[in-house]
């Protein structure tokens, strides 16, 4: 499972166990909402920081081999190209 997914799970996991708690116990459901966010903020940068790391690494090695030019830009470029082309033959 790609590291992303697991942190993401884990964090809604936190988030969704303190909420039914902080709900059992009778707590306005917005305070309770906010609480259990900011629970599950707080545990999961505590407690899973090596998740959160290997996160961020692979976004950085993503992000470091994906081709910087999209689809789009490439049609783009290609287009500019073929019209500089034929102005040049032209002239």
């Amino acid at each position: 499972m790609k590291p992303w997914v697991k942190y993401t799970f884990v964090r809604l996991g936190i988030f969704a166990v303190a909420l039914a708690v902080l709900l059992v116990l009778r707590i306005d459901p917005y305070l309770a909402t906010i609480v259990a966010a900011v629970v599950g903020l707080c545990v999961s940068y505590i407690f899973f920081a090596p998740l959160r790391r290997r996160v961020a690494l692979d976004l950085a090695e993503r992000r470091a081999t994906a081709d910087p030019r999209h689809g789009d830009d490439v049609a783009e470029d290609d287009e500019i190209t073929r019209a500089d082309d034929e102005r040049s033959a032209s002239s």
